[in-house]
């Protein structure tokens, strides 16, 4: 429902703006990005070691980077990076833990042919978190904290305005489904399910 609520709008923005129909992107054109970007996972991330542990994970900021080729007029294929993000984890409101995690994601998007000022733009794809650097604290001090890597599927939505000549401010909304198999020492004790949005801005330059 979260997803709906923020992804909705940013749809009905790029319909909105078929009245006005200008050129997006070109077939041949490359686009690179450079902002920052939270990871907000959702409220409630699981139950673990049989109900007995309610997981929560944490948000966390980072800079990110973009590249997208379009390989037709319109449409085009990104490449989601950033450095590392971190976060803490909760069992039952007590920090236990924090890990830090990858997470490139590739998308196939349709940039809609906007105004001179204000182009859309909807995508679809696939990301592969990778989780490292575990540490514990507090309940699970001295005990060794594992989360298995991640494939899932992920959305994107966003608006670019332009800010001169092939410059453009982005401000956008990402969901990734997120979820990793939890062990302790060894043990499986379930499934955190963290499904973020990834709220951010970026500045973008067109080639």
């Amino acid at each position: 429902m979260r997803t709906l609520k923020v992804l909705a709008p940013l749809a009905a923005t790029a319909a909105l703006l078929f009245a006005t129909p200008v050129l997006a992107q070109q077939a041949g054109d490359w686009t690179f990005g450079l902002g920052a970007h939270v990871v907000s996972p959702k409220s409630g991330n699981g139950s673990l070691a049989g109900g007995a542990l309610d997981a929560d994970v944490g948000d966390n900021w980072r800079p990110t980077i973009t590249g997208e080729y379009f390989f037709r007029d319109n449409w085009g294929i990104e490449i989601l990076a950033s450095l590392p993000f971190q976060h803490d984890i909760d069992l039952n409101g007590v920090k236990a833990g924090s890990t830090k995690h990858l997470p490139p994601t590739l998308s196939l998007q349709y940039h809609f042919n906007g105004s001179e000022k204000v182009k859309p733009f909807i995508g679809a794809g696939v990301n592969y978190t990778i989780f490292f650097s575990q540490e514990t604290t507090g309940p699970l001090a001295g005990a060794n904290l594992d989360l298995d890597n991640s494939w899932g599927l992920a959305a994107h939505a966003g608006v670019d305005f332009a800010v001169g000549d092939k410059k453009w401010l982005r401000v956008d909304a990402r969901w990734i489904d997120i979820d990793t198999d939890v062990k302790v020492n060894g043990a499986s004790v379930g499934t955190v399910n963290i499904d973020p949005m990834v709220y951010g801005a970026a500045f973008v330059w067109q080639f």
